[in-house]
């Protein structure tokens, strides 16, 4: 276990916390009020354009999967009772319009340890999340980048540090956080499902019967995941310091981006269109 540990702090943690410390010192030289803040939103930016190409790679995979579920489910229907002629028929199926079924997963597995590795250095670097400046001192390749054992964690009025639970003894306002975590998590939970399925009265019944179907699947997946996602967010953003909220809301927003701009509005379009004709 130790010698996995001290690969990871090498390969990920090292290299991350390296960057977080030169990125602070270069905008506390600066005399940059928020430092700290700046120095973690713009790592985030880093870290997400450094995973841009996976991420992009895992969204239309994840598309074309959602496209071909109409054609998986009648290939299910026709082989019901011989599992070997699904399994190549499902093969052949993904090779006439070039998707592997393991590209969803590979990006994001790519991802996990560089995730973990920023989530560690921003826990460290935060007073009152546990932090361990001293720790970090050691990971740091020049002496000319140790920290200070007080570090300003303000950031535009808020202490970094702080949890949105400590609301009673800090401010009510504080619970803005969670609250615009959760949204910000729903947002893109809902964009990463397929846009609604529109019946036609032209449809036929095999047509009728095949949207129902996939309608059903897509309601067991927004029950859990839509839903159940910011909300779990949500109540970390409320647990943990207000720095690590910062990280994942400028994350997610990034992610919105690219959600958009590889596969539009997905499960949001209804809304969107809706809001749009309101105003």
């Amino acid at each position: 276990m130790n010698a996995i540990v001290d690969i990871f702090n090498l390969v990920f943690f090292g290299p991350v916390i390296n960057v977080l410390v030169l990125i602070y010192q270069g905008f506390s030289a600066l005399r940059i009020p928020g430092a700290l803040g700046f120095s973690i939103i713009t790592l985030t930016v880093l870290i997400r354009i450094l995973v841009w190409p996976f991420m992009a790679s895992q969204i239309k995979a994840t598309k074309k999967m959602a496209d071909l579920k109409p054609h998986l489910d009648e290939l299910k229907k026709k082989h019901k009772d011989d599992k070997q002629g699904l399994a190549s028929a499902q093969m052949a199926l993904y090779k006439e319009h070039g998707v592997n079924p393991a590209g969803g997963c590979l990006p994001a597995l790519i991802q996990i340890p560089v995730f973990i590795a920023l989530y560690q250095s921003i826990i460290n670097i935060l007073p009152g999340a546990g932090g361990n400046i001293e720790n970090i001192n050691r990971l740091l390749y020049f002496p000319q980048l140790k920290l200070p054992s007080n570090i300003d964690s303000s950031f535009l009025g808020l202490n970094l540090g702080l949890k949105p639970s400590e609301f009673g003894s800090f401010g009510v306002y504080l619970l803005l956080i969670p609250l615009i975590t959760a949204l910000l998590t729903f947002v893109q939970s809902k964009m990463a499902l397929p846009k609604p399925i529109k019946h036609y009265p032209s449809d036929s019944p095999k047509e009728g019967k095949e949207k129902e179907g996939l309608e059903e699947s897509m309601g067991a997946v927004q029950s859990q995941m839509v839903y159940m996602m910011p909300l779990m967010i949500g109540y970390f953003a409320f647990s943990f310091p207000i720095g690590l909220a910062l990280y994942w809301n400028v994350y997610t927003i990034l992610g919105i981006i690219q959600q958009y701009q590889h596969a539009g509005w997905g499960g949001m379009a209804d809304w969107i269109a809706r809001l749009r004709r309101e105003q």
